[in-house]
């Protein structure tokens, strides 16, 4: 009698369900007869093709498998299914152990197991036994990590809305950098974009002009609303947001790819920047895109001190600093779009419509 496993498959836990694939219909009816008395759910399956599809459209947590089959064998049956389904826990049958696969091919297709057909099924039985105590630490594994992920989500979230509150009170403290991110984080897509950057560096790029410059927060607000020209030393608080925005979002892990965009956003390709006067490449990718797209809109937006600026004087001004402020690829990208590609820019422009104007 197997005790253990019947008490596995009757207790309160989850039901388990087997797929098992032979071309010998005998060698499915007796193993049905078997697994069925013992309480497990059991799907016999002749065709080691259908077997497949099987799998691709059905929940099983375990397989048992004939290695000798026609039209496909054992191995090619696991390789079809490994394509889709990792998880799947596979013990294979042999006629003979001559004619196992090799070891290698096992642990390659991540067969968990194999034994050799017999009237008897006793080793079969501590196999199967074996096998469901695996796939119930799988499950209490999987149930821990999706309520650690989900655990995970709600601090992300919960961190995102609190910057997010920082950068609403930026605007609040500084009324020229209303929609000035906003901007510049969609800018900076458009230009990553045309780069040919993968969804996940765009998203980067829209995150980090987003919070680009929450390091205002720490400058003071005479600084900040002041309408006439900075004096050096206001100009050297301005010059610290930068550093006070990386320091803000660098406990909280979900920011670490943006942090090069808010540190270095000012730096230019010369070395002449700010905070660390990086030169050329040794700027970080994204906060180069981020200072063309910040620039431009610093350009075009009207200070209390000037109009903004028109379209062929930002071309000219972006032309002449190519390769000392701007990186020369990524300035000649962004060319390209105001001359021929200009309706994205106002696009953008248009769905942030303000009077206010923006301190880059």
């Amino acid at each position: 009698m197997r005790i253990g496993a019947q008490n596995l498959a009757n207790e309160e836990t989850p039901q388990y369900k087997i797929i098992a694939v032979d071309d010998e219909e005998g060698i499915i009816d007796s193993l049905s007869v078997f697994l069925e008395r013992s309480g497990y759910n059991l799907v016999g399956v002749t065709d080691p093709v259908q077997a497949i599809e099987r799998v691709r459209n059905e929940h099983f947590d375990l397989m048992l498998l004939d290695f000798i089959m026609t039209p496909l064998h054992g191995d090619q049956v696991v390789e079809e299914i490994r394509k889709f389904n990792k998880e799947l826990y596979i013990l294979l049958l042999t006629g003979h152990k001559d004619i196992a696969p090799p070891l290698e091919t096992i642990k390659r297709l991540d067969i968990q197991g194999y034994c050799e057909k017999s009237d008897k099924f006793d080793q079969l039985l501590l196999l199967i036994e074996s096998a469901i105590k695996s796939i119930d630490q799988m499950r209490e594994i999987k149930r821990i990590n999706n309520e650690l992920s989900d655990a995970n989500q709600k601090l992300e979230n919960a961190y995102m809305e609190s910057i997010q509150t920082l950068r609403y009170t930026v605007e609040a403290k500084d009324p020229y950098t209303r929609g000035h991110s906003d901007r510049v984080s969609e800018y900076s897509v458009l230009i990553g974009k045309k780069m040919g950057l993968s969804d996940e560096e765009l998203d980067t790029l829209r995150v980090g002009g987003l919070f680009h410059d929450i390091g205002k927060i720490g400058v003071p607000d005479a600084i900040l609303r002041k309408p006439d020209k900075l004096t050096d030393d206001e100009y050297s608080e301005i010059k610290n947001h930068p550093s006070i925005g990386a320091h803000i979002l660098a406990p909280a892990a979900i920011f670490q790819n943006i942090i090069p965009i808010v540190k270095h956003h000012h730096e230019k390709y010369d070395g002449k920047g700010y905070p660390s006067q990086l030169k050329g490449e040794e700027i970080p990718l994204f906060a180069r895109i981020a200072a063309v797209a910040d620039t431009f809109d610093a350009m075009t937006s009207k200070r209390t001190y000037r109009d903004e600026l028109p379209l062929e004087r930002v071309i000219e001004e972006i032309e002449r600093y190519k390769g000392t402020q701007f990186d020369p690829n990524i300035a000649d990208v962004f060319l390209d779009i105001l001359r021929n590609h200009y309706d994205e820019i106002q696009a953008i422009r248009d769905k942030y419509v303000s009077n206010e104007s923006v301190l880059a």
